[in-house]
């Protein structure tokens, strides 16, 4: 059984108070005390109880990281950032995954509860528009991670010139149709990737925007997966010969993956029928050859994490908002079009390539 405050109290002769006054470093006890109460802690062997400790000190050494139901790799690697940093401060991590936007305030109103986080990193998702920095007690850290919110630090990326750097990719390569795949319509991200694929657009007179296609079923993490990727793929390779684009930048990389493997049942290949650009360069992309945008993922993680416990020490700081420009990573998902910019022949199908 271990020992306890009272062991040591009964030990020293003195008051169980007294034991927690040498114990927490109190300077209201004497030296000789102080002194004497150590020794018989050390003979007893005694070790603190980390999570009375915490209680004592109002400080679980916890931070709540909320983020959608982790399903790709964007999020393992943004969470590979935030636990490098969280280990470097010797902190825990409490994960909660979100599948639906009402899960967002129960998850924000549980760890705003005393003594169950230090502070909170809210990743991809927007922040309830009722969820005002008032509703924050004591200034309570709260640092938003691929959103912005003013009143609160973020980190970022830029979606809008980074979908048109894309975008601008693909007309270099002499594409004239372009289509591009996004997530589900109301979400920040798919907002402002569609708005930088128009503007590059917009600057190139005689190109024809095929269309912006969003998945038809409802999707977790924003429509950013491979599913929705396949789904919205083959909506694409079923429009008329006509309208088919020869190029099409995809919102996200797991979503990429899911139109080529679409692509793939088709009998077509990537790029020699069809030009694909991404955006994320997460660990995948390099092994499936993407053409992508690279935004540092695990890097936003520990930034936003370091900008936490710089608020933990210092509550009143103005907030801070980092924003990353991405850059074109290019690799083996495009080429550049084929006299008269060929559209994609409407191959028969075959099976799916594993």
């Amino acid at each position: 059984m271990s020992v306890t405050i009272y062991d040591i109290a009964k030990k020293a002769k003195v008051g169980v108070g007294t034991v927690s006054r040498v114990l927490n470093n109190h300077p209201s006890v004497s030296p000789e005390t102080r002194a004497h109460v150590l020794g018989i802690a050390q003979q007893l062997d005694y070790r603190p109880n980390a999570s009375a400790q915490r209680l004592a000190r109002k400080k679980s050494r916890t931070i709540t990281v909320i983020m959608p139901y982790i399903t790709n790799y964007f999020f393992v690697e943004m969470l590979r950032g935030i636990q490098d940093t969280l280990f470097k401060h010797d902190y825990d991590l409490l994960l909660y995954g979100v599948n639906h936007p009402k899960q967002i305030e129960a998850y924000l109103h549980r760890s705003l509860r005393v003594g169950h986080a230090d502070g909170i990193l809210l990743a991809s998702l927007d922040l309830p528009p009722e969820y005002s920095k008032a509703k924050l007690r004591d200034n309570f850290p709260l640092i938003l991670i691929d959103r912005k919110n003013e009143h609160f630090d973020s980190i970022s990326v830029e979606n809008i010139s980074g979908a048109r750097i894309a975008t601008e990719h693909l007309l270099a390569l002499g594409h004239t149709r372009l289509a591009m795949i996004t997530g589900n319509a109301d979400t920040s991200p798919s907002i402002e990737r569609s708005d930088g694929y128009r503007q590059a657009l917009a600057a190139k007179p005689g190109c024809e925007n095929a269309g912006i296609f969003h998945p038809i079923a409802e999707y977790v993490n924003d429509g950013f997966s491979k599913e929705a990727g396949f789904e919205v793929m083959s909506t694409i390779l079923d429009l008329p010969t006509e309208r088919t684009p020869s190029a099409v930048f995809v919102a996200s990389d797991i979503q990429a993956i899911g139109a080529i493997h679409a692509m793939q049942e088709r009998g077509l290949s990537c790029p020699t029928d069809m030009s694909i650009v991404s955006f994320d360069d997460i660990e995948l992309a390099q092994y499936y050859g993407l053409t992508t945008m690279h935004q540092p993922i695990a890097t936003m993680g520990a930034l936003a994490t370091e900008r936490l416990f710089e608020r933990l020490d210092a509550p009143n700081l103005d907030p801070v908002h980092k924003t990353f420009t991405p850059e074109l990573i290019h690799r083996h998902t495009t080429a550049v079009a084929s006299l008269g910019d060929a559209t994609v022949p409407h191959a028969h199908p075959h099976p799916a390539i594993a």
